[in-house]
């Protein structure tokens, strides 16, 4: 390749897409931002589509005079591209997306893996370790040296999953309604979940939300407000984020068993936008119960964007030298 580019990143989440070209001795030659990448909801073809622009501008920007496969236009391919997405939650959708990767042209080699994968490897300093990353919903992976991964379907309800931004935020409500009916036990949530929303009451943001007066996409933003009045002494608000912890700490404690690690000491990762809040009730529940449970592990909280894991992770497939990783991850901070 013209820009000797070694690795294309790509960390594709839901609402936006980061595309870094990685030179042979780790230094970045280019990054681009695209949209979300959503092959539920338009198809496979048109969400890769969405990847083949940001990975245009970044060649772009490199000064390669080509564009990517998904142009047209002449293209001399990287030597791996390393695709960490969302919504590639099972490993018959890797496969699938990876065929599309692979249709583009965009490299010799082609990897895709689920998005929670890159901040598992931006949070370690080799791939070995665990994730657990909770933003809208929630998933854990694990990783070792050799190739073995641990890993959960994490698609909600059905596959046993409770958390996330989006859960936290129905659970809360849940009680709330239920306490201001007098189903439930009395909790702060029935005046802090409407008033954030200016509303009165929690019939109000019922109806507000049922009637689309409030977006119900909003309901995301009454996480932190659950977490306030937890820290402000509810006890139905303080059980909901003990659950949490819970839930965080069986992920990691069950993906450090299958991969032989519990008695090992391992970094288990946290990221995603409610862990990465360190809300300090979360934060104390989690170590309390993680050294019980697996007493060896490190907790770190990753604060290095995902696409720098995705990065990683193509390094490691080339099999890239120590001091190469340690470029690249230096131009990150």
């Amino acid at each position: 390749m013209g820009v000797n580019a070694s690795v294309l990143a790509i960390d594709a989440g839901n609402s936006k897409t980061d595309v870094a070209l990685i030179g042979a001795d780790g230094t970045v030659l280019s990054t681009a931002r695209g949209g979300g990448f959503q092959p539920p909801a338009v198809g496979v073809e048109a969400a890769v589509d969405v990847l083949g622009a940001a990975v245009d501008r970044a060649l772009e920007l490199s000064g390669e005079s080509g564009g990517s496969g998904g142009s047209g236009r002449p293209f001399s391919p990287v030597a791996h591209v390393s695709a960490c997405l969302a919504n590639a939650d099972l490993p018959v959708e890797e496969e699938e997306l990876a065929a599309a990767l692979r249709a583009r042209g965009w490299g010799a080699t082609v990897e895709v893996r689920n998005d929670t994968f890159a901040i598992l490897r931006a949070g370690v300093d080799e791939p070995r370790g665990v994730a657990v990353v909770c933003g809208a919903g929630i998933n854990c992976v694990g990783m070792v040296p050799d190739g073995r991964t641990a890993r959960f379907p994490a698609i909600g309800r059905i596959s046993g999953d409770w958390g996330g931004g989006a859960g936290l935020a129905e659970e809360a409500m849940w009680f709330a309604a239920r306490a201001e009916d007098g189903r439930g036990e009395p909790t702060e949530l029935v005046r802090t979940l409407p008033g954030h929303f200016g509303l009165g009451s929690m019939y109000a943001l019922i109806e507000a939300l049922h009637l689309g007066r409030v977006e119900f996409e909003r309901r995301h933003e009454l996480a932190p407000v659950l977490f306030a009045t937890a820290a402000a002494g509810d006890p139905v608000a303080g059980a909901l984020v003990d659950r949490l912890a819970e839930e965080v700490v069986a992920m990691a404690s069950v993906a450090l068993g299958r991969l032989d690690l519990l008695d090992e000491e391992t970094p288990v990762v946290l990221g995603g936008s409610v862990l990465a809040a360190r809300h300090p009730q979360l934060d104390a529940r989690i170590s309390e119960l993680l050294a019980v449970r697996a007493p060896k592990a490190e907790l770190r909280v990753v604060t290095q964007p995902p696409v720098l894991g995705a990065a990683l992770l193509g390094l490691d497939h080339t099999g890239a030298a120590a001091a190469v990783h340690e470029r690249l991850r230096a131009q990150y901070g």
